[in-house]
């Protein structure tokens, strides 16, 4: 009987013992993500504001926030808006660098369906910017 109590106990120490040591760690990955450069903005530049209809455009998201964007990556772009609701695109600009001809071509470069019309230098833009894009 003691024999039996003493594998007993032995058993139970090993089973404890090497339940230990299988401890399972969590996986670590980096993940590398890429960040947008900021612009750097030319302290010394003039800058304008032109507001345009854009015409052709389907929807939100797939249009109007694919326009914006392409407007302001451009080289000289401070910001840009277009609003789907309103077809209008406010955008503000270094006049060295960018010209109305130059954002209407922009556009239509991201597909020939869209029309640019009624541009216009503004002081100010009519509309904020939308929350839905």
């Amino acid at each position: 009987m003691k024999r039996i109590k003493y594998i007993f106990a032995l058993v139970l120490i090993s089973t404890f013992a090497l339940s230990c040591k299988n401890e399972v760690k969590p996986e670590i990955k980096t993940v590398e993500v890429e960040t947008e450069a900021v612009k750097e903005l030319d302290p010394n530049a003039t800058y304008a504001k032109a507001e345009f209809t854009i015409d052709g455009m389907t929807c939100a998201i797939g249009c109007a926030a694919t326009i914006e964007k392409k407007i302001a990556k451009m080289e000289g772009v401070k910001s840009a808006t277009v609003d789907f609701d309103k077809k209008l695109a406010m955008v503000e600009y270094n006049e060295a660098k960018v010209n109305p001809t130059l954002l209407e071509k922009t556009v239509a470069s991201v597909a020939d369906i869209y029309k640019v019309s009624n541009m216009k230098t503004v002081e100010d833009f009519s509309t904020k910017k939308s929350n839905v894009h």
